[in-house]
């Protein structure tokens, strides 16, 4: 490029920059040096592939999460139902402490056929999950489904309604659905239920499929023909439908009771929750989609937690809860007076617990000794005399100073 021969000399041009920068190169400080036009293109084309890939990304993002959200059902009647009752229901306890109604139904509709038919729709189990308003701690409580209970004025699916009642627990669900069993459950225990989830048999089983199966232990072989279930004895890994035949069997598990049936729920759950964490699937994408596919294609809520986000600021506020903390116990209950086959509360053990979930107090459990077949115990067998599932005389750690109750953790696990 030729220099124009003026009265001042122009300071020199580099090829490739039309004006010098202030404070730029100059005599003394060389310019950059000129890129080749075959490099400027390779550089363009990085970056078109690198923003073609960012945007690729984010429309696969939002194809998984449109999935993801839309597996989900909300059930505005309970909400419109329970709004109906609500000069009836517990006031809202502690701020951020939360309590989620877990709902295992036997439903046979849909997916569900292939477990066969059954008298109407039930309550299979059924738990209520307290969230510590530190999250330091989540309890889980189970309530058996032979508990003998006051089930309030409830809608039908038809639009009757049904009188207050003394009756099984599980009734409430087949009579009038969540919102009869969420208001069954707070007159039962005065605590006011914020959100609930449903998840039939389908939905269960794909998620202990998704999680690579949850082990197990056995101390002896298992053959139920009910329950379709063949498991040899010792430690082994179960997979979908044998890990439902394994949570839901009674007559070839123990003695038979639906309380060795909970707690082989409660610790089937817990190896799940420890399996989950360890594994790290909360942090990793590519594990945390299956259980999230899994877990929401069967899954009904309430209107707050039927979207992807509600589900995942619920779980997120609870991935730093160590598995020690995460505690599954059943309510102190007894036979029953007017029949040995359905079960009562045990009081004041029952409500000392329930005192201690509304004011969000720590409940401390103690897991027995041996989790692969805990014995039952009964007002014959356990230490003095103590009805199943009453509280031990042992003190507990923390803000409450009540007795521990008997229970699992998730640490504890099916075989720790």
């Amino acid at each position: 490029m030729d220099a124009h021969v003026t009265d001042t000399p122009e300071p020199p041009r580099f090829a490739g920059w039309d004006e010098r920068p202030a404070g730029g190169p100059g005599p003394d400080r060389p310019g950059p040096p000129r890129i080749p036009p075959r490099r400027r293109h390779r550089w363009r084309w990085a970056a078109a592939v690198a923003v073609g890939a960012l945007v690729a990304g984010s429309a696969a993002g939002w194809v998984v999460y449109t999935k993801l959200n839309g597996n989900i059902r909300t059930d505005s009647a309970t909400e419109r139902e329970l709004r109906k009752w609500e000069s009836e229901r517990p006031p809202a306890g502690p701020p951020n402490a939360e309590n989620v109604l877990l709902i295992g139904s036997d439903s046979r509709k849909g997916g569900n056929r292939r477990y066969g038919r059954s008298g109407g729709q039930r309550s299979d189990t059924t738990m209520l999950l307290h969230l510590a308003a530190d999250r330091k701690s989540a309890t889980a409580v189970s309530i058996p489904r032979d508990l003998m209970v006051e089930v309030p004025h409830c809608k039908r699916a038809d639009g009757t309604e049904t009188g207050p009642r003394t009756a099984q627990f599980n009734s409430a669900f087949a009579l009038g659905g969540p919102a009869c069993t969420i208001r069954t459950v707070e007159k039962l225990t005065r605590i006011r239920i914020a959100h609930y989830m449903i998840l039939d048999f389908v939905g269960f089983t794909r998620m202990v499929d998704a999680v690579g199966g949850v082990q197990v232990c056995l101390n002896r072989p298992v053959q139920d023909t009910e329950a379709h279930l063949t498991l040899p004895a010792g430690r082994q890994t179960l997979h979908g439908e044998a890990a439902l035949g394994y949570v839901r069997a009674r007559k070839s598990l123990g003695n038979g009771s639906d309380t060795q049936r909970m707690q082989r729920q409660q610790q089937f759950l817990g190896a799940l929750v420890k399996k989950v964490q360890s594994n790290g699937v909360l942090l990793n994408p590519t594990r945390l989609y299956p259980v999230l596919d899994a877990a929401t294609s069967s899954l009904t809520t309430d209107a707050a937690l039927a979207s992807l986000r509600g589900l995942y600021e619920l779980v997120r506020s609870t991935r730093s809860i160590p598995t020690d903390r995460v505690q599954f116990l059943t309510v102190p209950r007894q036979e029953y007076r007017y029949d040995r086959n359905r079960d009562e509360l045990v009081q004041p053990d029952a409500e000392r617990l329930f005192g201690q979930l509304r004011r969000d107090l720590r409940v401390t459990v103690t897991p027995p000794p041996d989790s692969a077949e805990v014995p039952v115990r009964t007002g014959d067998d356990s230490p003095a005399g103590r009805p199943e599932g009453s509280p031990s005389p042992a003190p507990s750690s923390g803000p409450s100073s009540g007795p521990a109750f008997p229970g699992t953790t998730a640490e504890h696990g099916s075989c720790e």
